[in-house]
Parts: C-alpha cells; sequence; structure tokens
C-alpha cells in the first residue's frame, strides 16, 4: 500500500492512513499491511502546518503498489480548474498498475478526476467542493451526502476524517468485520458512523429580510411548532396560494411546504446538539407532531435517527 502526497499535505490525513492500516493485524499478531509514503519529488515537503515532513520515497514506488491513496493538499482549496495536475503528479500517477485500487481523502478526489479516473464512477468529496466537483467533472457521479463511495475499486471520502470511515470500511472489505472493528476501537473511533456528511453541514436559518415573501417566512419561523398551511403563508404575504407558491420557489429554490420543513429540520436539529429534551417533545416544539414523523424526517434528510444525531454531537445515550 502505497500513500501519494503532494506539496502542502494535511499531516492529519497521511496520519490517518498509517494510523488505522499500520494496526491492522492478523490472528497471528502479523501486520496485514506495509504501507509507504511517496511522493512525485521526494524530499521535505511542505504542509499546511508550521513543519514539514521528509518523504525519503519517490513515484517508483508506486510502480508495485495494490493499493494507492491519494490524501488533500492545499493547493486543492484553491479555486480549481479542469484537468490541472502538475506535471510530477500526472507522471507519478502514470506509474500505478493497472487493477491496482486507488482511493483519495477529502479534495483528494480532485486529482483522481482530473487523471480520467472517476469518469463514470461515482464519487465524493468534502462538502464545501461538491458542486466545484461536479461542474468541472460532469462525468462524475458525484454524492455530496455519504461519507465515502466505493466503485469497483476506485474509492473516494468526505472530509478530513471521513478519511477515517474510509480507511476502516477498506480494511473491513479486505479481512473482515472483526479486523476492522479491532482498529477502530484501538483508535478510539467508531467502527461504523451511521449517515452521511449532510449531518455535519451548517445550514442556518436564513433572515427574513426585505423580498416579496419576507413575511411569510418570518411568521413561519415563528410558529414552527403550530400546524402550518399555505392559505396562513399566503394571508401574511398579502398574495394568492399560487403567486405565494410561485415567488417563494423563486427567492427560496423550495417550496413554501419544503422550506418549513427544512426550518424545523434545522430547529430540531439545534435542541438536539444544546439540550435535554425528550425527542418527542423536541417533534412537537418543531412542528412535526410525533417523534416518529420527526425520526422519518431525519432518515430522509440526514441519514440518522434524532438519537443517533444526538449521540454523534452530544455524546449522550
Amino acid at each position: 500500500m502505497v500513500t501519494l502526497v503532494r506539496p502542502g499535505l494535511l499531516p492529519m490525513e497521511l496520519g490517518i492512513v498509517h494510523r488505522l492500516f499500520g494496526t491492522a493485524v492478523g490472528a497471528d499478531g502479523q501486520p496485514l499491511y506495509s504501507v509507504v509514503t511517496c511522493a512525485p519529488e521526494p524530499g521535505e515537503l511542505t504542509t499546511d502546518a508550521d513543519f514539514t515532513v521528509n518523504v525519503a520515497h519517490g513515484p517508483r514506488a508506486l510502480e508495485d503498489a495494490d493499493t494507492v491513496l491519494v490524501p488533500a493538499a492545499a493547493e486543492d482549496y484553491e479555486p480549481q480548474e479542469r484537468g490541472r495536475l502538475a506535471q510530477p503528479v500526472r507522471q507519478a500517477l502514470a506509474r500505478i498498475p493497472a487493477g491496482a485500487r486507488v482511493a483519495s481523502i477529502c479534495t483528494g478526489s480532485f486529482v483522481l478526476a482530473a487523471a480520467g479516473m472517476l469518469a463514470g464512477r461515482r464519487a465524493t468529496t468534502h462538502w464545501k467542493s461538491c458542486d466545484e466537483l461536479r461542474i468541472l467533472y460532469p462525468e462524475v457521479d458525484v454524492d455530496p451526502d455519504v461519507l465515502y463511495t466505493d466503485d469497483q475499486g476506485v474509492l473516494t471520502s468526505a472530509g478530513v476524517a471521513a478519511g477515517i470511515d474510509l480507511c476502516l470500511h477498506m480494511i473491513r472489505s479486505d479481512h473482515g468485520a472483526e479486523v476492522a472493528n479491532t482498529v477502530a476501537r484501538r483508535t478510539v473511533v467508531p467502527p461504523h458512523r451511521e449517515g452521511g456528511q449532510a449531518q455535519y453541514i451548517e445550514q442556518p436559518v436564513p433572515e427574513p429580510g426585505t423580498s416579496s415573501t419576507a413575511a411569510a417566512r418570518a411568521f413561519a419561523l415563528d410558529h414552527l411548532g403550530e400546524p402550518l398551511a399555505l392559505e396562513d403563508l399566503a394571508r401574511e404575504a398579502s398574495m394568492s396560494v399560487r403567486t405565494l407558491s410561485r415567488r417563494f420557489l423563486l427567492e427560496t429554490g423550495a417550496t413554501p411546504m419544503r422550506w418549513i420543513t427544512e426550518q424545523r429540520l434545522q430547529h430540531a436539529r439545534r435542541l438536539l446538539e444544546q439540550t435535554d429534551e425528550p425527542v418527542d417533545h423536541i417533534a412537537s416544539g418543531a412542528g412535526f407532531g410525533t417523534g416518529t414523523a420527526m425520526r422519518q424526517h431525519f432518515r430522509e434528510a440526514l441519514g440518522v435517527s434524532p438519537r443517533a444525531y444526538r449521540n454523534t454531537f452530544r455524546g449522550t445515550n
């Protein structure tokens, strides 16, 4: 297994690979992976921190790799251009044997995309960069909601910490759940996280502002815990239901009822993060009526239950 790093590397991502794969052992206690770090041009590499990393191996290490991981680098967070790859990186990637498994962590996916490795495949990256990846590489099936993807030997992960989920998935696929669970326990991380990265995206309630549906939106935000009908919003906006629906979609990008559901979800998320209120009370106060209804909405929008969401952000049971 070879990790290909570039100048401006993120030390945490490099550490994830060595820590997880490096602690995977078989029943006889012998290491299951040999992890090597290489760079297109070996030597002292800058990081996004205040220290450097000395990489002894050059791109030749890739020639015998059965698995190659490409972490992110600082350059990935700059505006991207389609197909942009430094020539040394492109030449290094060309050394990867046919049939080798290739994976990226976070915005390392842009390297795989620029090299044509993600064409026709499902992939992900950090949620802030998903739109850019989709626009630059329309041939890639970008999934912004998941923590990682695995498409026939080409894998990608979302943000930095999702690299942990990706590596554990690879270990689990190679050697089974018991080995992966042992690695997770030793690292003190969950062996499998529920849901995707949608639950980590901050989506603050927008200010009502002065647009034509502002009064209706302000009214809805003040009455989220109550039943709300289109007629109620139309009355507050002094317009017909038809006009309200059309303008609401133009101004918010969502239908009125879809927008209300999103605001109820955000309200419930804040209460789950910041209070110990029972789920049923939160469901009622957010306007979902019952805990069952709120659980359904959480599953559909975030991929997790309200209890799992609270556990993630508050560490409670």
